[in-house]
């Protein structure tokens, strides 16, 4: 008999996150966080040349003599291009090149070097070390721009700069441990705009992409998605999910509709509740699950969100699912899990 049990929880910190997980929880558990002092003092650049960090700002050929061929490149929202480098969870990372330079990298493997942090390193030990401000001003070809924190920012995912690069820590709010680390330069950063932002003089942004370019990147997302989330389960010691391109499809019909019908919900005026839509695309499953999020700048931020909320995070470690659809349009992102039916 198949399945679909619902909880709905929505977060809103400048993104907007829902899910349908497979178990019912109809009263969301209080999480004890640890608490964390900031301090407003800036931090000395001591980022290691070993560092995957110390990348910014470095020609692709670094990378390459570094690390080899990507397995695969992917199109950003960004202008950048992505080096994916995803033999193994332990050693995932992403790394951003443009115009033959280092723009950005990304990582959530464990084995990867990020010093002067490390993935899973706690909340008390990074804070003992890097004091943090809730706002981060610095001047770009003439112009000032500022960058300010909420507190659920500085609590999620801090930005500390080095002189010329920006680290954003992804924390775990259920493990209080670093998630996945991101690092960037200005240009990059304003771009994106991960956070409030006031500025004084001309604000830059990102190029529109082509119609056949912005496809590219949502296909990228989608892949990004799906591997980040592996990353995670088997983090938590859970099996990998298999790729469904049943579930994918129906995954991207339900971001299509949302983007283009203007709404943000698992039920959709048209096509109807998830059960609707995965009978409908022809997808045969014992029981499925549900997560959808909007507005954030790219899969990486969108896969965060969903594990510091506790349906989704529920929906992400299921460890009776076994499949993953993804479906991304622009800003738009589904996630379609599904236990095949035996």
């Amino acid at each position: 008999m198949r399945k679909i049990l619902f909880v709905i929880a929505v977060i809103a910190i400048f993104y907007a996150i829902s899910s349908i997980p497979f178990k019912f929880n109809d009263e969301e558990k209080n999480q004890q966080k640890e608490e964390a002092t900031f301090s407003d003092q800036k931090e000395e650049a001591s980022i290691s040349k070993e560092s995957i960090l110390s990348l910014i700002g470095k020609n692709k050929d670094d990378v390459s003599e570094r690390f080899g061929k990507p397995d695969r490149i992917d199109e950003s929202q960004y202008g950048y291009k992505w080096w994916i480098y995803r033999s193994s969870p332990s050693s995932y990372m992403q790394i951003g090149v443009e115009k033959d330079k280092v723009v950005m990298v990304y990582t959530i493997g464990d084995n990867v070097d990020v010093e002067p942090y490390s993935i899973n390193e706690t909340r008390q030990e990074v804070m003992k070390d890097t004091p943090v401000s809730p706002q981060v001003q610095f001047n770009y070809k003439g112009n000032m721009y500022q960058f300010e924190m909420s507190e659920a920012d500085m609590q999620m995912k801090p930005l500390i700069q080095y002189e010329d690069v920006f680290v954003q820590l992804y924390f775990d709010q259920y493990t209080n441990k670093i998630s996945s680390i991101r690092a960037m330069d200005a240009k990059t950063l304003i771009e994106q705009r991960p956070y409030e932002l006031t500025y004084r003089g001309e604000l830059i942004s990102a190029e529109k992409p082509s119609k056949e370019i912005q496809e590219e990147i949502q296909h990228g997302n989608e892949q990004q998605i799906f591997d980040i989330t592996n990353v995670i389960r088997v983090r938590h010691g859970l099996n990998e999910l298999g790729w469904s391109e049943g579930a994918a499809k129906v995954a991207y019909g339900h971001s299509t509709d949302m983007k283009e019908n203007n709404y943000f919900d698992h039920v959709s005026p048209t096509f109807g509740k998830l059960a609707d839509r995965l009978e409908k695309g022809g997808v045969s499953y014992d029981t499925a699950g549900e997560n959808i999020a909007a507005e954030y700048q790219d899969g990486i931020a969108a896969v965060e969100g969903w594990l510091n909320s506790e349906g989704h995070r529920k929906a992400m470690l299921n460890p009776d699912f076994d499949k993953l659809g993804v479906g991304v349009n622009e800003q738009y992102y589904t996630q379609n899990f599904i236990a095949e039916r035996n």
